[in-house]
């Protein structure tokens, strides 16, 4: 499973304007919502906000990967998001977060979901990667520059 299968170009956003965990959610699913054509975006919020009460998804070195499923999607959709500014994640080593990866999948599947986010933890472990994502200007280079990677390790 390539991450270019389920990310679609048009759900990236390259300037989240948000700076707090909950605000950051919002602004994902509204980008998500339009994509997706979803229409209860606040449910999908709160499957997120949910999860992230057991435990932050900001899994430390400035990258987030919130997740949640929902009977509002019937196969597994990302956002991804890059944040020129930080934002308040309650990561676990401490720093603000600067990559958001959002993942929604379907309630009842769990092998798409788990795929997932292996293969986005196994591209962000690479941290020159990340700062070259974090330079990108455009939704098209951060989409390239992830097929390239994808391509290389295939």
């Amino acid at each position: 499973m390539k991450i270019t299968e389920f990310l679609d170009k048009d759900a990236i956003k390259i300037n989240v304007e948000a700076t707090e965990k909950e605000e950051v959610l919002k602004e994902l699913v509204d980008v998500l919502g339009s994509v997706q054509k979803i229409k209860d975006k606040k449910s999908i919020v709160t499957a997120l906000i949910e999860r992230e009460n057991l435990g932050s998804t900001g899994i430390g070195q400035g990258i987030a990967i919130p997740h949640g499923k929902t009977d509002l999607v019937n196969k597994l959709v990302a956002v991804l998001g890059i944040s020129r500014k930080g934002v308040n994640f309650e990561a676990l080593d401490g720093e603000m977060v600067y990559i958001v990866f959002l993942l929604i999948a379907p309630k009842e599947t769990a092998g798409p979901h788990l795929k997932a986010l292996a293969q986005i933890s196994r591209l962000l472990r690479d941290s020159y990667f990340c700062e070259l994502l974090r330079k990108c200007q455009t939704a098209d280079d951060v989409y390239s520059l992830i097929h390239r990677e994808e391509d290389k390790k295939h």
